[in-house]
């Protein structure tokens, strides 16, 4: 039973989208992740919430390029959390995925997070910051990992630091 659930609106958003498995995954949260349109597939995707929130899905990430209605389309489904990610394009530059996913009416919030690879990244974290409040294993994890991430920052200052003195 997956903890997180990831869509993606094309095939093609895997290679920006995977690197929200790889976090999810590092941190011991359970996920699934696959392609589902609102657009192309609308009833699948009803379908997929559905099925996933009845197994206990508790988080939902949805990635999607240009129009991006995806996460919007999911949040009109569930009152789950759900994480958009705004995938860039050759139009646009990804800004009207942006706009697609942060501009939700009011009562169907999409949390946005940054466009691409570093949006995926950080929606993982936002996923497991939201299962951490009730999962104190999961929140410490989390601190390690941060504490590495600082710990990294400060070994690679003192290298540069070194290497141009």
């Amino acid at each position: 039973m997956p903890q997180v659930v990831i869509f993606m609106g094309s095939r093609s958003d895997e290679e920006k989208v995977a690197p929200c498995v790889d976090v999810l995954r590092g941190l011991g949260v359970s996920c699934v992740m696959t392609v589902s349109s609102a657009h192309r597939t609308p009833d699948r995707t009803v379908e997929l919430v559905r099925r996933y929130e009845a197994e206990g899905a508790q988080v939902f990430i949805c990635a999607a390029g240009m129009a991006a209605h995806l996460a919007g389309a999911v949040a009109a489904r569930t009152i789950r959390p759900v994480i958009g990610i705004p995938i860039g394009g050759a139009s646009l530059a990804g800004m009207d995925a942006l706009f697609s996913t942060v501009q939700m009416p009011p009562g169907f919030p999409v949390a946005t997070v940054a466009l691409d690879k570093a949006g995926a990244r950080n929606a993982a974290w936002l996923a497991a910051q939201i299962l951490a409040l009730g999962d104190p294993a999961l929140a410490a994890k989390m601190e390690s990992a941060r504490e590495k991430m600082r710990a990294d920052v400060a070994a690679a200052g003192e290298e540069i630091s070194a290497r141009y003195a």
